[in-house]
């Protein structure tokens, strides 16, 4: 009974804590945070050509080779190949390919294609074989195909199976907990794909969105994985925590330290686009899902040997207890914000090579947008997860220390 009586006052005390940064005190301030930007860019305007935001004209061929907006893409497999000398001086030879459809309504039929290859081109350095599987981008009207093109390469098959892999080592390391763990991955995936993408399309801010999304993650993966506990609630408790601090924080320094949020190309595209959606906001955003994951293993870690501490020996004291879990905790510590960042840092190289090449100034290179909206990545996240760790420990203390049952 008095574990009980611990649980709603705890959750009272973190509801509390969570009213002080409500919603609409968000949305407010993330549309403060939307910077009036112009965008320097240079190049030629075709009239004819579309003005951001608004649809395109079907009609009008914008690339001078075939429409974009009648495309469909088909997976192919290329039957037969053959090579022939390149007219155009830079290109290495020109290939013709036969190409059977292997999916859609034209499954089955075989269509001609020519491709230019450059062995030292970035985009045009794909080299056709026989078996090859591609994906084609092909032209119709009225029910039959006008035009086909070369796309890409069909690089799905070896993603499938590396996903496969995946999934039988969950199964076969994990079992029990292994289904289960899957079972939170589709969760998750399920919200990322059908609530939060859909609604930031539809205008809601990012901020508050992604928040209540990712408490909603949270406590479906604790609870599946740990059940209905003592252990699930502290590891809950300590995760909320410690990613809406990590949120915050990021708010608040992003806001002082002026981040654009247009720090990568893909964030400048949507800028183009028909919606309208806070760029800042989103940016924000970003780094709560991206601390969540880190955030989530180190909370339920500590609660679980908080847990495990508690079944060794069912008369520790709650101070003992949360001792304990932060003994256990500080070791995950160390290594854990070692993965946040470096998985930051990883996805960087190719910029921090750059800027090393050219021996960029620091000064120049700690005050770039892109490499403070990294920082702060990194850094938030680093804390949210840090915090999370006493959160956890003293919940998990007073939930599961002596006298708890009695």
């Amino acid at each position: 009974m008095l574990r009980w009586s611990k649980i709603l006052v705890i959750s009272w005390i973190l509801g509390l804590l969570l009213s002080t940064v409500p919603v609409a005190s968000l949305e407010a301030q993330t549309d403060d945070l939307t910077p009036d930007l112009e965008l320097d860019m240079e190049f030629e305007y075709n009239e004819e050509m579309p003005v951001p935001g608004e649809i395109p004209d079907p009609d009008y061929d914008y690339d001078g080779s075939y429409d974009y907006d009648r495309l469909e893409f088909y997976r192919g497999k290329v039957i037969s190949v053959s090579d022939y000398e390149a007219a155009d001086p830079y290109a290495t030879l020109e290939q013709q390919a036969e190409v059977e459809i292997t999916s859609g309504p034209y499954s089955g039929e075989r269509v001609s294609i020519d491709s230019t290859y450059i062995e030292d081109d970035f985009y045009l350095n794909i080299y056709l074989e026989e078996g090859m599987r591609i994906i084609l981008a092909v032209n119709e009207a009225e029910g039959a195909i006008q035009e086909a093109y070369l796309h890409d390469v069909a690089r799905e098959r070896g993603l499938y199976f590396l996903l496969v892999v995946f999934l039988l080592l969950l199964l076969l390391v994990g079992r029990l907990q292994g289904v289960k763990t899957i079972i939170t991955l589709g969760f998750t995936g399920l919200v990322i794909i059908k609530v939060i993408l859909p609604l930031l399309l539809r205008g809601y801010e990012p901020i508050p969105l992604v928040t209540l999304s990712a408490i909603g993650i949270i406590i479906f993966t604790l609870v599946v994985i740990g059940g209905v506990n003592a252990k699930s609630f502290a590891a809950i408790v300590g995760t909320v925590c410690g990613v809406t601090l990590a949120g915050i924080l990021a708010l608040w320094v992003g806001e002082i330290s002026h981040l654009t949020g247009f720090s990568t190309e893909e964030a400048q595209m949507i800028y183009f686009m028909e919606q309208e959606i806070n760029i800042r906001g989103l940016l924000f955003a970003g780094i709560i899902v991206g601390s969540l994951g880190a955030v989530t293993d180190v909370g339920m870690s500590v609660a679980s040997a908080a847990a495990e501490v508690r079944e060794a020996n069912p008369r520790i004291s709650t101070m003992e207890l949360t001792r304990s879990a932060l003994n256990v905790g500080r070791d995950i510590m160390g290594t854990m914000s070692n993965t946040l960042v470096l998985a930051y840092v990883g996805g960087a190289i190719p910029l921090l090579l750059l800027l090393t090449g050219y021996e960029m100034d620091w000064l120049e290179i700690i005050n770039m947008d892109l490499i403070a909206t990294e920082f702060v990545r990194g850094i938030a996240g680093s804390i949210g997860l840090i915090v999370s760790i006493p959160v956890t420990a003293i919940v998990a203390g007073l939930l599961m220390g002596k006298g708890a049952d009695e």
